[in-house]
């Protein structure tokens, strides 16, 4: 399989090297074979180091809700637990004691009745976290349905079409039947009436998104708990749910702990969670939550002992670094609830005050206010005629640096398109304030256009200086 280049400039099959850090014989080196020679290594360090100068600005970076900043104590201990291999836990005990302090501590925070009978595991992400919890509800709802004695050929899984690509992977992948529940322009997220008209005896689980992709905005997670809880009163038909928080978990249990989304819902089996979003850890951590050991099955752990002890385990990976989950235990430790609060508040402070302002502007509807996530999510305002539209705005903003996307919503609403902001640590009102100034200056520049641009122009590009 090939993929498009991520640059499409034009590339030479040669890489140069400077010749005031090379060697001689170095000044050119293949870029798409293996060298023939070695070389020093500072003149590898320095090659890798000058390319990657031409890429994006990180704290302009909009589009993304992965962290891109931790202190410089976090730094060195990324630095000094770089070789530790998660899995081995027979060499690194201590590493695997803290992966399961941190469990204890997220089963805490989503209100598990028993924090010291749940179970979790880390993961390389939240799609993998994904991955497992879905694997679980299939097993579970398979063995089910053969102590029943029915067939269990033909499983289903409920979630809304807004969902992120994760979850059509895991039907896909493990051959389960997406049924996907059509959002509207009024209702752009999952609903209690939605999921009832999609479940069944072959439903595995329902998937609400605790801060959709497309808005940032949650699904009503107790809404829905609420209409299945009802519909296993009248029918008997038991479906569980598990939340996708992978960018919610870690942000509203600190702003917004009346929500009731969590373990509180006795209908919900598992939570994921992004540590490299909102636990505001570099990427490479996520992890997954069951209320109770007994909604894992047990032939989806297996047991090795090939490292040099019985070792248990849970996951798609096997050997993966262990530097991401002491990074999130070090925020545990630096931040505790109060830290969390504190800045996870300014997040939402600055991406209420973006949606104010783009609200002043008779170009734009906003559509998510910053209020659930602290992303900002608007589409241009009907009832005026323009040469332009959100894909030249976000065109307009790189030449700025700004990457803000432009992008169509999902299928079933697939004609409006949007823009999106997501304000992460570190984007601070000053930013937001040149942010603006950038916005309204590319609107007067768009709306003084007598006629379209060039369609190749209005492409949306890749970052550049």
């Amino acid at each position: 399989m090939r993929y498009k280049r991520a640059h499409r400039g034009a590339e030479s099959d040669e890489v140069a090297v400077n010749p005031l850090f090379a060697r001689l014989g170095e000044e050119r080196v293949p870029r798409f074979s293996l060298p023939t020679e070695e070389m020093l290594p500072e003149t590898a360090y320095q090659l890798i180091h000058d390319e990657l100068l031409l890429d994006g600005n990180a704290r302009q970076n909009l589009a993304s809700f992965v962290t891109t900043w931790m202190e410089r104590q976090a730094d060195d201990l990324y630095r000094e637990a770089a070789d530790k291999n998660l899995v081995d836990r027979d060499e690194y005990p201590l590493t695997a004691s803290v992966e399961e302090r941190c469990v204890h501590i997220i089963a805490g925070l989503w209100h598990a009745p028993d924090t010291q009978q749940a179970m979790g595991v880390s993961t390389v992400g939240s799609s993998e976290a994904c991955m497992l919890a879905g694997l679980a509800l299939k097993r579970r709802w398979e063995r089910s349905r053969r102590r029943a004695g029915k067939p269990s050929d033909r499983p289903n899984i409920v979630y809304s079409s807004a969902v992120q690509v994760v979850w059509e992977k895991f039907a896909n992948y493990w051959g389960v039947e997406a049924r996907q529940v059509p959002v509207t322009a009024e209702h752009p997220h999952l609903t209690a009436a939605g999921v009832l008209d999609a479940v069944d005896e072959n439903t595995i689980g329902v998937v609400p998104i605790l801060g959709l992709t497309f808005t940032g905005c949650y699904e009503p997670v107790a809404e829905i708990a609420s209409a299945l809880d009802d519909l296993s009163d009248r029918t008997g038909l038991d479906v569980p749910i598990h939340v996708d928080a992978a960018s919610g978990g870690f942000f509203a249990p600190f702003l917004q702990e009346e929500v009731r989304w969590d373990f509180r819902l006795n209908r919900v089996h598992s939570i994921n969670a992004s540590g490299h979003k909102y636990g505001l850890v570099y990427p490479g951590v996520g992890w997954v939550v069951w209320r109770l050991r007994e909604y894992v099955p047990d032939e989806l752990v297996f047991d090795v002992s090939y490292l040099g002890g019985d070792i248990a385990t849970y996951g798609l990976n096997f050997s993966r670094p262990g530097a991401q989950v002491l990074l999130q235990y070090f925020n545990f430790l630096r931040l505790g609830r109060r830290g969390f609060t504190r800045v996870h508040q300014v997040c939402q402070d600055v991406a209420v005050h973006i949606a104010g302002e783009l609200d002043k502007s008779d170009a734009f509807e906003v559509i998510s206010t910053g209020t659930d996530l602290p992303v900002v999510c608007w589409r241009l305002a009907d009832g005026r005629r323009r040469n332009w539209d959100l894909y030249d705005l976000s065109n307009r903003l790189r030449d700025r640096g700004w990457m803000v996307p432009a992008y169509p919503m999902p299928k079933d609403i697939q004609d409006m398109v949007v823009m999106r902001i997501v304000v992460r640590n570190g984007f601070s009102i000053d930013l937001a304030h040149l942010l603006l100034d950038d916005v309204r200056e590319a609107v007067d520049y768009l709306n003084h256009l007598e006629a379209p641009l060039p369609r190749d122009v209005r492409e949306t590009k890749s970052f550049h200086h």
